[in-house]
């Protein structure tokens, strides 16, 4: 028999038991006065929404559960779990959102060291992967990234411990009547639902998505059997991660619903806050019936037309019927005029050989862009040549700046860029006044221009040679991340075709020799002038310099010869300093030699994009350099740039193994 404190104490603990198994399982229709753990730049607005970001770039938000829950049975097995939320997704610039939504299901809520962009704010580019992290998610990413193998930038993926994910595929949903799938863009200012719903005992997972009020799907988008055994620990914290990037987008989270051993419970439409809308003002009442009915106001208006017209004469731009067809791809010049505060000198970003470069905030939108004004003849290739800047507009890659648009006036084009904080690579390789890049950053950043020029050769629709991949066209966003940019000397044409001869263009240093015979610009000459960059970021120094003793001059030779006398490590830039641990001195040798490897004198025995990234994963062995590698790759300064040489040149085809 108990005795009566024995009885009170054990109704105690029981009654404890019971308080804490309803953390279990909570829902909310929206989110007003929800006792949520917010981080970042998450908040909960007026009207009961989650707003994980705002529209600040390359910003972090998390939103979990303030209590972790028993994910584990006392044996040790992984228990089931369901759970349901709606979501949207508001970009400012229509379809160029990022990086997107993530259910989370974490050991910690303290994501502190993770990187904001295409990380989600989950994880950075040392721990992504490892099996410490116990982070398992469900994606709805709407970026591109090729570096996680994503497979387009409008799916849904199953992460575990890693944004690599286990299983993913397009965003969509399966129709119940017909069994046909439907297409769903997450980017699309629409609210969607989504159903995550673990099976315990048979380690089976199901994602279904849909549009909001739809009855969930029999099929889901997404099954797959998963053991979480040693991901999962007894507890964890549930609740969601969102990061928007380089562009200005609103992730929000009207509505969830969670359940441990069971179904979570149905979300009350009826109850959920709706997503923020941009109104438009319709066409004036007033001047509708004032119209028919006055001839004096119709004149007055015509008169103050003409009127507003000769006073906007500087805003006049030059509008052919087939640019129609671009739409939302053309700016207007009086939005870019404003943006730049009349193109005034304090706005000047840089200059250069193609025009000058503008800092600028668009009037509407309040984004941050860059403008540049190029000068053109209104000729016969106008037409295709806009088509062109249109269709590189279309290239979404987070090692590309964003292309966002153009627009014509007179005798100029204007190119809208993405703006970045940190302006130009260059700089901080030859400029005192910027603080030194550490190894560290400058192998991100030639992973990063290496994945980006991947995705322009080979994983794009079309075939783009960039033409002047240098250090000044390498650009810096707020996270020192390295994005490829200046697409005014591209070409594109179709995979399996040839490039059309044209003029040679480009920049002294990084031309390849097969130029001055065929002028004809090509992926493996885009090769070539990355050999040339690589080893200008490691060397800190520009590919020529007539200034040095003449066997310095041609950066190239220099470090071909000091590789050649076995002290290709002398050439890296003084100011990295000696203190490396031995992994470190390892990649400083492989990108000196990978430069060498890319610099090549004949163009069929450099490596392609692909093995480069491979090189730089560590995913593939570099090939030996062979004893009687000599670079004709650079003419000498006094040869001029119009023609090669070569003093000699053998064993040259075991180089990379052909392409």
């Amino acid at each position: 028999m108990f005795t009566k404190n024995q009885f009170f104490f054990f109704f105690f603990l029981l009654f404890l038991k019971l308080s804490a198994s309803s953390d279990d399982d909570f829902i909310f229709n929206g989110f007003s006065g929800a006792n949520l753990n917010r981080e970042g730049v998450a908040s909960i607005t007026s009207d009961g929404l989650l707003q994980l970001t705002n529209r600040t770039q390359n910003k972090k938000g998390y939103g979990f559960y303030p209590s972790p829950l028993q994910f584990k049975s006392s044996s040790g097995k992984v228990l089931s779990f369901s759970s349901t939320f709606v979501f949207g997704i508001l970009p400012e610039v229509p379809y160029l959102g990022g990086n997107g939504i993530v259910f989370v299901i974490s050991k910690t809520t303290d994501f502190s060291d993770a990187t904001a962009s295409q990380f989600f704010g989950l994880f950075n580019d040392r721990n992504n992967g490892n099996a410490t992290n116990h982070v398992f998610g469900v994606e709805l990413d709407t970026v591109l990234n090729p570096e996680f193998q994503d497979i387009n930038n409008n799916h849904v993926g199953i992460d575990i411990n890693s944004l690599d994910s286990y299983n993913s595929t397009s965003a969509g949903y399966y129709d119940d009547s017909s069994g046909s799938f439907q297409n769903l863009t997450l980017i699309s200012n629409k609210e969607m639902q989504v159903w995550v719903d673990f099976d315990g005992e048979k380690n089976e997972l199901n994602v279904t998505l849909s549009p909001i009020g739809m009855t969930k799907p029999k099929k889901p988008l997404l099954s797959s059997i998963v053991d979480l055994s040693s991901l999962m620990l007894d507890e964890m914290y549930v609740g969601f991660s969102s990061t928007n990037g380089g562009f200005h987008t609103s992730h929000y989270v009207l509505g969830w619903s969670f359940k441990m051993n069971g179904e979570a419970r149905a979300l009350d439409y009826t109850k959920l806050p709706k997503l923020p809308v941009i109104s438009t003002k319709g066409i004036s009442k007033a001047f509708a019936i004032w119209l028919p009915i006055s001839v004096v106001l119709f004149i007055l208006l015509i008169i103050s037309a003409i009127v507003m017209i000769r006073r906007r004469r500087k805003f006049a731009e030059l509008l052919e019927d087939w640019e129609l067809q671009y739409g939302p791809h053309r700016f207007s010049y009086k939005d870019l005029y404003k943006s730049t505060k009349g193109f005034k000198e304090k706005e000047l970003l840089g200059a250069g050989g193609f025009g000058k470069v503008y800092k600028g905030v668009l009037p509407n939108s309040k984004l941050e862009v860059a403008v540049k004004k190029v000068s053109h003849e209104s000729r016969q290739g106008m037409k295709q040549f806009v088509a062109e800047i249109v269709s590189i507009g279309q290239l979404r890659h987070r090692n590309l700046v964003q292309l966002l648009g153009y627009c014509r006036r007179r005798g100029e084009l204007l190119l809208v860029y993405d703006f970045m904080p940190n302006g130009s690579l260059d700089k901080f390789l030859y400029d005192g006044a910027q603080p030194t890049l550490n190894w560290a950053q400058r192998f991100r950043i030639i992973k990063g221009v290496a994945s980006g020029l991947l995705y322009l050769h080979e994983d794009w629709e079309q075939v783009v040679v960039h033409r002047d991949i240098k250090a000044s066209n390498v650009l810096l966003d707020s996270e020192l991340n390295g994005r490829l940019g200046d697409f005014g000397l591209a070409r594109l044409y179709d995979h399996g075709t040839d490039p059309q001869t044209t003029h040679i263009v480009g920049t002294m240093g990084y031309l390849a020799p097969e130029l001055s015979r065929t002028g004809k610009a090509t992926t493996a000459t885009d090769v070539f002038a990355f050999g040339a960059f690589l080893l200008e970021v490691v060397c800190g120094r520009r590919p020529v310099e007539l200034n040095l003793d003449l066997e310095e001059q041609l950066l190239i030779g220099w470090v071909l010869m000091s590789w050649q006398r076995g002290h290709i490590l002398e050439t890296r830039d003084v100011s990295l300093g000696d203190e490396y641990c031995d992994y470190e001195v390892e990649l400083v040798e492989l990108v000196l030699k990978l430069g060498l490897l890319c610099s090549n004198p004949m163009a069929a025995a450099r490596p392609s994009m692909r093995q480069v990234v491979q090189y730089l994963e560590g995913d593939l062995a570099l090939p030996e350099l062979p004893a009687g590698y000599v670079s004709c790759a650079t003419p000498s300064p006094s040869e001029g740039f119009d023609k090669s040489f070569c003093s000699s040149v053998s064993s040259l085809s075991s180089l990379s193994g052909g392409r």
